[in-house]
């Protein structure tokens, strides 16, 4: 974290990225270790904000029930009923049937990166003083899985974060320089193209 630190509050503009106009991060930590990056995130926001900095946070596993929500009671309470059938037959198909209702729901540049996109949109509209010393901190994307690669998250919010830094907090494994392996149960992705901190 103290290099993420370091690197967003150069005088002349945060330096996360490898690439002048792709301001995205990755901070990579071992599923397990879930609860102490959150003290450490908590940690880092006060010195950023001691530094000038506002983080605007991004809670993934909100807008993942936000989601489910606006599909309503109804539609919820079937999905569970039908899971719980398929489960009890073979668990494959239980999850398989959980990914293909809640697969729709967040995939897509409509889906949660639109959601995402949207909060820091409407952060910047009123806030717009703070736009050159905000950064944006997603979090809980563990929630997402099995059902959504973060690879696809920054595909579709990459233009779409009026400039600010975004920080990805990404529970899975490092492979190489590029690689990540969301929780370290899917295969490696070698696509991610922002700086991984870990």
């Amino acid at each position: 974290m103290a290099d993420l630190k370091s690197d967003l509050i150069q005088k002349d503009g945060p330096r996360i990225s490898t690439m002048r106009n792709y301001r995205f991060a990755i901070v990579c930590y071992d599923p397990a270790d879930e609860f102490q990056l959150r003290r450490e995130v908590v940690r880092l926001n006060d010195e950023l904000r001691e530094h000038g900095w506002y983080v605007l946070s991004i809670n993934l596993q909100k807008l993942l029930l936000d989601r489910i929500a606006a599909q309503g009671e109804e539609w919820s309470e079937a999905m569970i009923r039908m899971e719980t059938a398929l489960q009890k037959v073979d668990p494959e198909r239980g999850l398989q049937y959980l990914e293909d209702q809640v697969g729709p729901l967040i995939e897509g540049p409509e889906g949660i990166a639109a959601d995402c996109s949207r909060i820091i949109y409407e952060f910047i509209q009123e806030n717009p003083d703070k736009k050159d010393h905000t950064v944006a901190m997603i979090g809980r994307a563990g929630s997402l899985y099995p059902f959504y690669r973060s690879s696809a998250l920054l595909k579709h919010l990459d233009g779409q974060t009026q400039n600010i830094p975004v920080v990805l907090l990404y529970p899975g494994v490092r492979n190489g320089p590029t690689g990540l392996s969301f929780m370290g149960v899917l295969n490696a992705d070698s696509d991610y193209r922002p700086r991984i901190y870990s």
